[in-house]
């Protein structure tokens, strides 16, 4: 954590004074960084593809900046705080070997090799891609609109009723009927066997 903290601080935009007072450490810490807290949750959210980790990467990011501000506080907080948020993403997207576009823009800047699928496994997955695309193209619109808002765009089911004008309960009833529809139209029976029972 330590080579992280100094990268944090070699990237930021400047120091000022070191801290010798724990206590305007404190103070200085909730004047100047917990007001950015919104911000930097929507940064968070925007640029890592698990939600669930967003609390935690939040924390870690304020561990971080506590850290290094003890040893040296930069001049301009907001620009340190970001940053910071920016080198833990990259952080974990090397340590998890997992390269999600949305957080890294240039690949070959991580040094990590992409390994290209063969012909076969790229023809099954268009395939595969068809079908869920035609069984999503099967559900009732309103099911469908709560569905890709919350599996493919990663909203919450408040932020998806908010959007929709819906209630978080009619929300969630859609959701689950996608869930179910979608399921029965790539993994249950065919239409003639049902039929036939």
């Amino acid at each position: 954590m330590t080579d992280d903290l100094e990268t944090d601080r070699e990237n930021a935009p400047g120091f000022g004074h070191a801290v010798t007072d724990l206590e305007a450490l404190h103070v200085w810490f909730l004047r100047e960084v917990l007001p950015l807290e919104a911000a930097l949750t929507q940064f968070l959210r925007n640029n890592w593809r698990n939600r669930a980790d967003v609390a935690d990467l939040l924390q870690e990011v304020y561990v971080r900046v506590f850290e290094a501000a003890a040893r040296q506080l930069p001049k301009a907080a907001k620009p340190f705080v970001f940053m910071t948020a920016h080198n833990l993403l990259i952080d974990r997207v090397r340590r998890e070997k997992v390269i999600p576009l949305e957080v890294v823009e240039d690949l070959d800047a991580l040094g990590i090799a992409a390994e290209t699928p063969g012909p076969d496994a790229q023809s099954a997955a268009r395939d595969e891609l068809r079908r869920v695309q035609a069984a999503l193209d099967e559900l009732p619109g309103r099911t469908r609109e709560a569905f890709v808002l919350h599996h493919i765009e990663g909203l919450s089911q408040r932020e998806i009723a908010q959007r929709m004008r819906i209630s978080e309960k009619t929300v969630s009833w859609h959701l689950r009927e996608g869930v179910e529809t979608l399921a029965d139209l790539l993994y249950g029976e065919p239409p003639a066997k049902k039929a036939k029972s």
